[in-house]
């Protein structure tokens, strides 16, 4: 009995250290098992942190995340604005309208280029009426043009028209008379820098300011500056009351912006 009685304490025995060890099998797996899913969760968690995109993470959010602070501080620890961005075309910008079109240029506010009717010069006691004038072609390139002998005043046709749009000097010439008050008579003697004059014409009225008042002698009044070219100028010409056959006086004057 006591031999069998040892016998069945070794059988015992042999089984617990049996079953002992397939437990000791299972933690082991467990553990195992711990560690492979806890290796394979940080492997996508780090690639996440990489900058690469996780699982159904947008990848403008991944690029967002590479990009620095621009008010990060930097290793000096300064923290400095982005710099700007230059303009990469480097055409002037234009002041743009509603809906985003561009500024219309502004109207001008003078009418449009037509042929003088009507001269008023207050401080040259002048009210005179304007009438067309087409000289021969000789004597428009020469400069030597006679009006007829009127007391109103001519507009040499073949150069400007006063107004917007104007492509020359606008001329307008008359005789002065002698013992007779003639409009043109008193630009010899009243005419001056800085007086006002305007000009009417079939599509409106313009303002002129006198820039200079000046005698010529008649062989140098066609050569002179006065025939320049200048747009939208206006020079009125006659006989020098004081030297009526010898001198010429003419009137150049610019119009008033705005008037």
């Amino acid at each position: 009995m006591v031999c069998h009685q040892r016998n069945r304490h070794k059988n015992a025995a042999g089984v617990r250290g049996l079953i002992l060890s397939l437990r000791d099998l299972l933690v082991l797996g467990a553990c195992v098992t711990g560690i492979l899913g806890a290796w394979l969760a940080y492997g996508v968690a780090g690639g996440a942190s990489h900058g690469e995109p996780a699982a159904g993470e947008p990848a403008a959010t991944v690029l967002s995340e590479r990009l620095p602070d621009p008010l990060t501080p930097a290793d000096d620890g300064v923290v400095r604005e982005p710099a700007a961005v230059a303009d990469p075309v480097g055409l002037p910008a234009l002041p743009l309208a509603v809906g985003g079109l561009p500024e219309p240029e502004p109207a001008s506010s003078e009418p449009a280029a037509s042929a003088p009717q009507r001269i008023t010069y207050p401080a040259a006691g002048m009210d005179v009426v304007v009438h067309p004038l087409e000289p021969e072609s000789v004597d428009a390139a020469s400069h030597s043009i006679v009006p007829p002998e009127t007391m109103d005043g001519y507009w040499l046709a073949p150069f400007g028209k006063p107004g917007a749009g104007s492509a020359n000097t606008s001329y307008v010439i008359g005789h002065s008379w002698e013992g007779l008050d003639a409009p043109f008579n008193h630009l010899s003697s009243a005419a001056a820098a800085g007086d006002e004059l305007t000009v009417t014409t079939s599509t409106g009225a313009m303002t002129y300011r006198v820039d200079s008042v000046t005698t010529y002698t008649k062989a140098t009044l066609k050569d002179s500056p006065i025939w320049a070219v200048v747009p939208n100028r206006l020079v009125l010409i006659s006989c020098y009351t004081e030297d009526p056959w010898g001198k010429n006086v003419a009137v150049v004057a610019s119009p008033v912006q705005g008037r």
